[in-house]
């Protein structure tokens, strides 16, 4: 499908809204550590989004439903979040970074939303039309991490300031867009939609229930690829990590299409838990990889970031899709987003910090080294102890199949 007009201002604004996140959050962990923070303090400050994603909701429902145009509201949470990723950049105590970047989560979280819900009231077929103009999201995220990584900025706070800068010229642009009033209606995945008792009767069933279960868990170790790989990357003298690490979104892109085939020969069950054993894959190949002859087995775990994503999270959408009543389906997807990269990827972000800092040894200079093969075999074991149980107990309750059409990207979270 041609992308034209309007829908090409909504692809340019899917641009700068993961070209934003990207260029700051992936090297996050190695300029912080450059500062000599620890593992908690980076896996804290790796969970700020995960705060923002559990507040989102209901930011979303009060603000956007009832009182301002969706463009302005855009446009001033950007805005605001440009100010405070520049003074985030700016400081180096841990308590007034971690402040500032709080602060800011709480204000880009709630964009993921609402740049989706302003695209797809300007499409007479969203399921047809978002997927074309979402992927221009993931291509933001890629070049950020061309950007960065190509520049040499990683150690840096660099970064920072080009996401703030970024941010503070997606203000500007979000006051071009075309006026889209509020709908002076509730929203379906509203904070109290998500926790409604008919959205919480869900998970009564078995299988909804198992999961949801598996969601939360496996989003644990899941925190350790966030917030440490470019970290671990860089501490293994792997060259232009930044920029390496893209690959991850290419290959998320190249199973995007391969889902269909699939989903009709493995199912729900087998798509989920094939996700899920990526993980555990990965994190073994982290684990034995180095940046020399064994440079291959680093590549292997990134470009398994489209297993890892798109079989887990994307079916884990369709799922959802499928099994929750339609009134309810808006409600139950935000209820997924809020296990699984509000409190799963919040508990992961302590987890994976104090398990970094375990393996940590400080030399007499004062710097630091990691004994990465160690955590990365703790975050395989915790992925795979997640997927023994996910395979021992989940049984679908009907034979799903995707609907004709293409799979369109996951409408939140990290690409």
């Amino acid at each position: 499908m041609a992308i034209t007009g309007i829908k090409a201002r909504m692809a340019f604004m899917m641009f700068l809204q993961y070209f934003i996140w990207s260029a700051w959050s992936v090297t996050l962990g190695t300029w912080l550590s450059a500062l000599h923070f620890s593992g908690r303090e980076i896996g804290l400050a790796a969970g700020s989004t995960a705060i923002g994603a559990i507040v989102s909701p209901f930011l979303v429902g009060i603000a956007a439903d009832r009182t301002f145009a969706t463009q302005k509201l855009l446009a001033a949470l950007h805005a605001l979040g440009a100010l405070l990723l520049y003074v985030a950049s700016l400081q180096r105590s841990f308590a007034h970074f971690y402040a500032a970047i709080v602060l800011y989560s709480l204000c880009y979280m709630p964009t993921l939303a609402l740049t989706n819900s302003l695209s797809m009231r300007r499409m007479s077929d969203p399921k047809r039309e978002f997927a074309p103009i979402r992927v221009l999201g993931t291509a933001g995220w890629i070049l950020a991490g061309l950007i960065v990584g190509n520049l040499g900025l990683e150690h840096t706070s660099t970064p920072m300031r080009l996401a703030a800068g970024c941010s503070a010229l997606m203000a500007l642009y979000c006051l071009s867009l075309p006026h889209t009033p509020p709908l002076a209606r509730s929203l379906d995945a509203r904070g109290s939609a998500i926790l409604s008792q008919q959205t919480i009767r869900l998970l009564r069933g078995r299988s909804m229930l198992v999961f949801m279960a598996a969601s939360f868990l496996i989003c644990i170790p899941l925190q350790f690829y966030y917030a440490f790989t470019n970290l671990f990357l860089n501490e293994t003298g792997v060259a232009n990590a930044a920029a390496k690490m893209t690959g991850g979104q290419m290959s998320e892109l190249l199973f995007m299409i391969l889902m269909p085939w699939f989903f009709r020969r493995l199912g729900v069950k087998y798509m989920l838990g094939a996700g899920m054993l990526a993980w555990v894959l990965r994190y073994g190949l982290f684990a034995y990889g180095n940046a020399g002859a064994l440079m291959g087995m680093l590549w292997a775990g990134i470009l398994l970031h489209g297993v890892c994503y798109d079989f887990f999270f994307v079916t884990g959408q369709i799922y959802v899709d499928r099994v929750a009543p339609a009134a309810l389906r808006a409600a139950a997807q935000g209820m997924v987003t809020l296990i699984t990269y509000g409190a799963g990827m919040l508990l992961g972000s302590w987890l994976s910090g104090y398990v970094v800092d375990l393996y940590r040894t400080a030399t007499v200079t004062g710097s630091s080294f990691h004994d990465w093969r160690s955590i990365w075999l703790v975050a395989s074991a915790c992925s795979a102890v997640v997927l023994a149980l996910f395979m021992a107990t989940f049984v679908d309750d009907r034979e799903l199949r995707p609907a004709g059409g293409m799979l369109g990207p996951a409408e939140q979270g990290v690409p």
